[in-house]
């Protein structure tokens, strides 16, 4: 048998240099050493791969171009798959073509060739599509139920921060097995790579189903069937990573799971809630690596950022974020503190729960079983001399009496409320018992937002739109007949169209004639046309400029925001 040194393959390739051949050879040897010197920056994968399957003989594909033959998955032995990271394409004539990520290993060939009685055509891909093929169609976990734990690379890429507690009871030993915890953590991380704010692991009358919610929409994640045997072993692993009590199935639980994972720290907030078909889980995703508190770079155009970065530097007052749950508001007041933190003010703020940990700014988790609520923390707030204060959220009277007071008294306060649009704050404070005058004489400005998906960059596609196919309340005079950017889908957004997602706003500031109404207790319709006639863009018209500028799409538009109501 003929042997190759894949080091002095890619050295006669020019791909190394004798320095780093000799470096590397005292670290590992064979297709090992070519895994070191990627891993270590000295050579990209492609060239690594496409240089070894020349000198072997083999040819390298690019599997995001290649057409699977799927019945050969059900026939190919899945754990060659997951062992030798090998995948079947296709069949012809007694021969298979079979990607694999390691040219070198000609006893995994071998063992498959044996394994389907067929003669094996070996192509070289890259590990990491060979991986994603087989989680696109043998589903994420399939190779835990398939009980193969083999030593692999990234064994350590998830690693618990706090220690577990185990009751020494059955379930809790089978929540332990080795098999479930690699599942459990493949669920996660497979999540946090896809960039999801939120897991579901639903029970369903038909097993257990699992999405993932990613910009916004949920994504069923595939799943081989036999997962359903290990259902109550993931739920309770998960509550016992979350420290909950794995016996009381009949209440609802919350807890959280702090994650180390590829380096970076990841907090997950549980949720647990008992359906008829058994429990099911929602899991907030907060990846404290990945969030950038930008206010710039929020999505705001550059008017309404001059306008909202001149109300945050205001010496009092209040200022309110609304929309609805997951609209991003979280994230602008984050961004909006971090822009005006400095040593010269104090900076408290009190949050139910406290999403990421700042630098510089005091933080203050409610606790409201011990009677820690926003209000009670909020008084407690005022005798610690502070300068500017964040109210997670306006809920109650008592807690926007306070909050007005607050300002009264020489603060600037930041909070959130649940309301459609700007200018229905101010009927919802009065509505929480609040004197109108109170209000109308505090409030100092009001930002709406919403959040639209991002167009994927590398395949979003221009087209020219046809008056019927857009609603009355499209700005043709904007588009100016330059054209609009449809979704399309590619690997880089995973055949979604869209990645990431940007902000609409709707910047209400309060001048004198909203005053005069929010003091009248005049109708939300009377102050939103004054506020028009000011100058305020709606959340409508701030989406559509998004679409003109090829951002995002009329149909994300269409899907988020509803039509202005005219005059």
């Amino acid at each position: 048998m003929v042997m190759f040194d894949a080091g002095e393959i890619l050295f006669r390739r020019g791909l190394l240099d004798r320095e780093q051949l000799e470096k590397l050879r005292t670290q590992s040897s064979g297709t090992g050493l070519v895994g070191a010197a990627i891993g270590q920056g000295m050579v990209e994968e492609e060239p690594a791969l496409r240089a070894l399957g020349e000198e072997l003989g083999m040819d390298f594909v690019d599997l995001r171009n290649v057409e699977v033959d799927l019945e050969l998955i059900k026939i190919f032995p899945q754990k060659l798959i997951y062992r030798h990271s090998l995948f079947p394409l296709s069949r012809f004539n007694g021969s298979l073509t079979l990607a694999t990520s390691d040219p070198l290993d000609v006893y995994a060939l071998d063992e498959a060739s044996a394994a389907t009685g067929l003669t094996i055509v070996p192509v070289v891909a890259e590990k990491n599509e060979i991986a994603r093929l087989t989680k696109k169609h043998l589903g994420v976990g399939s190779e835990t139920v398939e009980g193969l734990i083999a030593a692999r690379e990234d064994d350590d890429e998830i690693q618990l921060l706090e220690d577990l507690e185990v009751d020494g009871s059955e379930l809790s030993e089978m929540a332990q097995e080795a098999s479930v915890v690699r599942l459990v953590n493949e669920i996660l991380v497979e999540a946090i790579d896809s960039r999801a704010s939120d897991v579901h692991v639903e029970s369903q009358a038909t097993g257990i189903v699992i999405r993932y919610r990613i910009d916004g929409i949920l994504h069923v994640q595939p799943v081989p069937p036999e997962i359903n045997r290990f259902q109550a072993a993931i739920i309770s692993r998960l509550k016992i990573m979350a420290r909950l009590n794995i016996a009381e199935k009949r209440l609802p639980q919350d807890g959280r799971i702090k994650l180390k994972v590829h380096g970076r720290e990841i907090d997950i907030r549980l949720s647990v809630i008992p359906m008829i078909h058994g429990e099911s889980l929602v899991m907030r995703i907060l990846d404290k690596g990945a969030m950038k508190f930008d206010l710039q770079g929020l999505g705001m155009d550059p008017h309404t950022y001059n306008l909202f970065s001149q109300l945050i530097r205001l010496p009092h007052g209040i200022l309110l974020v609304t929309g609805p749950t997951g609209s991003g508001k979280t994230t602008t007041l984050y961004s909006s503190l971090l822009e005006i933190r400095s040593p010269e003010n104090k900076i408290i703020t009190t949050e139910d729960p406290v999403e990421y940990q700042l630098d510089g700014i005091n933080q203050i988790q409610v606790h409201s079983k011990i009677g820690l609520t926003f209000a009670h923390s909020l008084r407690s707030i005022l005798r610690h001399d502070p300068d500017i204060v964040l109210v997670g959220e306006i809920r109650d009277q008592e807690t926007a009496e306070n909050a007005i007071q607050a300002s009264l008294t020489g603060h600037l306060v930041f909070s959130t409320l649940h309301t459609n649009d700007a200018a229905g704050a101010f009927t919802r404070i009065v509505d929480m018992g609040i004197e109108p005058f109170l209000v109308s004489s505090t409030v100092e400005g009001i930002m709406a937002q919403r959040l639209v998906r991002r167009l994927c960059a590398e395949c979003k596609q221009q087209y020219t739109p046809a008056r019927e196919d857009l609603p009355r309340d499209f700005p043709w005079e904007d588009l100016g007949g330059r054209p609009l950017y449809r979704s399309v889908g590619c690997r880089t957004c995973r055949n979604v169209g869209y990645l990431g997602r940007m902000g609409i706003y709707e910047l209400l500031v309060t001048d004198e004639e909203i005053r005069t109404l929010a003091h009248d207790r005049v109708s939300t319709w009377d102050i939103k046309q004054a506020a028009l006639k000011s100058g305020m863009r709606t959340l409508r018209v701030d989406a559509w400029s998004k679409a003109i500028e090829g951002s995002t799409s009329a149909e994300e538009v269409l899907r988020v925001t509803k039509g202005d109501r005219l005059a």
